[in-house]
């Protein structure tokens, strides 16, 4: 483990959504996703780079930018980022997933895990993958696969007998290769929007 991932496992847990140390258990030989060359959470291929729970701190190195790459955001204050930040982290359920270059001090990429609690199947949990989102110049170099492969294993490690997703129909394939599947008679996500006045 690189010094890089020691100190940010020392880091105050209290500015951190969820413990890092979690990260570190994730198995990635129990994914079907192939990595060339091998990569993990602990150990992201780059000494530059960190796999880690959102913090506090990630208002300042770029995390709302880096969402505005993937759909509106709107113009998010300080303020209101602590606000959501301690509200996500009291009510529990909420993962998001950071990627840092520790060279620029930016968030690159992001996954958001939401777990429900469920009376179905014992009363299991379910994960829901969310708002995965990779910064536009660091493309190609397997960031989407290992933010995806990460949250993936993070609902497992945590229990959940079922991750879901939404996705568009040019990245069906994507999520094919690291293990979802298309449930028959259930393949279109439907939602009813309130923000758009069209």
């Amino acid at each position: 483990m690189g010094m890089e991932m020691k100190n940010y496992l020392k880091d105050d847990e209290s500015e951190s959504l969820y413990p890092a140390g979690i990260l570190q258990r994730l198995d990635f030989s129990q994914s079907p996703a192939i990595f060339k060359p091998k990569i993990s959470a602990a150990q992201p291929g780059e000494d530059w780079m960190v796999v880690r729970p959102l913090q506090r701190a990630d208002y300042d190195k770029g995390f709302v930018q880096l969402l505005s790459q993937l759909t509106n955001v709107g113009s998010i204050t300080r303020k209101q980022f602590d606000e959501r930040f301690t509200s996500m982290k009291q009510a529990g359920g909420y993962y998001i997933t950071v990627i840092e270059d520790t060279r620029t001090a930016k968030i690159i990429g992001a996954a958001t895990l939401t777990v429900e609690l469920k009376f179905i199947h014992n009363c299991s949990l379910r994960g829901r993958l969310e708002d995965v989102v990779v910064n536009d110049t660091y493309r190609g170099k397997q960031l989407g696969k290992l933010i995806v492969v990460t949250v993936s294993l993070l609902a497992r490690e945590l229990g959940c007998y079922k991750m879901s997703l939404d996705c568009k129909d040019k990245l069906v394939k994507f999520y094919e290769t690291l293990g979802y599947k298309l449930e028959p008679g259930n393949s279109n996500a439907m939602n009813i929007r309130f923000d758009d006045p069209s």
